[in-house]
């Protein structure tokens, strides 16, 4: 489903917020201001989604492609609309049994799906990918993120972590670029939750009408936590944040992510708050299914 959480504007400018959860367009553009990356076609699927329930619903604004809301109530950015997640097996209409393989706790094409290829990933033999997409804007991210960042201390070491975030639009893309140059000035462990903070609890969203703006008012943020405005700048245009933003916007095509939170195991499965059923439940099941593609 779709979330959307205003913010505070700042100064007069009209900031652009997109919803938690959305159709992606049929092109990315990675960095801002670059030629539009084609989408990859997504990996085929070979069967019908099945429905995922949050455990506490909400009442919410959806914003629509023409600037009007419509009142919904959601269950959470479960992203079950995404036809990539159509990877489940039916039988007589019902999602199937847990496989053979998986975690008995767990069942496939109702706690999670399997894609179908599973995709390459890019961590070293023996360990496991985990990849989390994320929107520093989202409120589900925000909630989330607390339990994440303690599960991040304490999960197996066998398991290789990494946040992408999502870059739907220009406003997204903004925000991608922040977490990637925290990254490069070595600043992202110490101001992570800052920004989720000072986006959700200070009102201050870090994005302007265009790019040039957004920089200013995440220069200010920065400078605050005692970011130089001169280190800022050339890690903000390095070459370095530039190819992550890149590989952020094949990641998120590759895998047609149309909500956030979401996270990817390994290539092969794909899951959420809703499908899980609670936040918890979500760091349990990546666990388990991290688990089982370590035995293997």
């Amino acid at each position: 489903m779709i979330s959307i959480r205003r913010h505070a504007l700042l100064l007069g400018l009209t900031v652009l917020l997109a919803a938690c959860a959305k159709h992606p367009p049929a092109t990315v553009e990675p960095t801002g201001g670059s030629t539009p990356a084609s989408s990859p076609a997504a990996p085929a699927a070979q069967g019908a989604p099945a429905s995922s329930m949050a455990v506490v619903p909400a009442t919410i604004k959806r914003l629509n492609e023409d600037g009007s809301e419509t009142v919904e109530n959601t269950t959470g950015d479960t992203g079950a609309h995404n036809p990539l997640y159509a990877a489940v097996a039916a039988v007589s209409g019902t999602a199937s049994a847990a496989s053979l393989s998986a975690p008995s706790l767990w069942q496939e094409g109702v706690n999670y799906t399997r894609l179908v290829p599973a995709q390459p990933t890019q961590v070293a033999p023996g360990q496991v990918e985990v990849l989390e997409f994320f929107w520093y804007a989202c409120p589900h991210c925000y909630a989330l993120d607390p339990l994440v960042e303690a599960w991040r201390k304490t999960k197996a070491p066998y398991i290789a972590f990494s946040r992408v975030p999502i870059m739907w639009n220009a406003g997204h893309r903004a925000l991608a670029r922040l977490f990637y140059t925290l990254q490069v000035l070595g600043k992202l462990d110490e101001l992570h939750s800052a920004v989720f903070k000072e986006i959700h609890v200070n009102n201050d969203p870090l994005v302007g009408s265009d790019d040039a703006a957004s920089e200013r008012m995440q220069l200010a943020f920065v400078e605050k936590h005692g970011v130089s405005a001169q280190a800022f700048t050339s890690a903000y245009h390095s070459f370095t944040v530039e190819t992550d933003l890149q590989r952020a916007a094949d990641l998120m095509n590759r895998y047609r992510i149309t909500g956030v939170p979401t996270f990817v195991v390994n290539g092969k499965y794909v899951a959420d708050v809703g499908t899980a059923q609670g936040e918890q439940k979500l760091l349990d099941l990546v666990n388990d299914l991290a688990a089982m593609e370590h035995k293997h």
